[in-house]
């Protein structure tokens, strides 16, 4: 009954999602837009809270108002022409929190909820490998993003001879790790597919120009 609630509440939480990101996409709707995504967000941290399993509330209760606090200091003092740069730095954080969850998730599925019937089952496998994949990618992506965005790097695109071939090979890499990481499960493929499509995040990301990167 328990998981039923959880799963309904998660569903919500990922359709106030959807409407948020579509309301950010009009600044006459953006404000209801960001309140909805607030609202999916608690939705879903209150049945992350409600599992059985977390016995240390305390811990993440401290982690949500010393983030929440972090948070909100930073967004007050930002300017409002330096928003993209906030944007980017956050949804890196965001892409390593999921790579971070993964490997935790590996290390101890148990306390994830995980079956450990005879070893992690393929959808569970498939679970991981994905949320690794896209977050180290969003992670150095927005990483490049933001240095691009703030003058840390050049804003102009970076290219270089044989560039569509390298990231070609790249990519072709990280889809042979998730793919061999999904098969087999093991610590050291899914460090490969971490590093592979860490590097791949820089390389997709750096042939695009500052003007650009805020669609990015």
């Amino acid at each position: 009954m328990e998981a039923s609630i959880a799963s309904f509440a998660y569903l919500v939480a990922a359709i106030c999602f959807i409407l948020g990101i579509r309301g950010l996409a009009s600044p006459e709707t953006a404000r209801q837009g960001n309140w909805i995504a607030i609202a999916g967000m608690a939705i879903a941290v209150g049945a992350t809270l409600l599992r059985p399993q977390i016995v240390t509330f305390e811990l993440v209760l401290g982690g949500i108002v010393i983030g929440g606090a972090i948070g909100t200091v930073i967004a007050l003092r930002v300017k409002i022409t330096d928003l993209p740069q906030l944007v980017a730095i956050f949804n890196s954080l965001v892409g390593l929190a999921a790579v971070l969850i993964a490997a935790a998730a590996l290390e101890s599925p148990s306390l994830y909820g995980i079956p450990l019937d005879g070893g992690l089952a393929t959808h569970s496998l498939v679970e991981i490998m994905a949320s690794t994949a896209i977050g180290a990618v969003t992670f150095t992506g927005s990483v490049v993003a933001f240095a691009k965005l703030h003058g840390l790097m050049q804003s102009a695109p970076v290219t270089f001879t044989g560039q569509r071939a390298v990231n070609a090979f790249v990519g072709l890499i990280v889809l042979m790790a998730a793919l061999a990481f999904a098969g087999w499960g093991t610590a050291g493929l899914f460090w490969a597919l971490a590093l592979a499509a860490l590097v791949w995040g820089v390389l997709v990301v750096i042939p695009i120009g500052g003007a650009d990167m805020p669609v990015v």
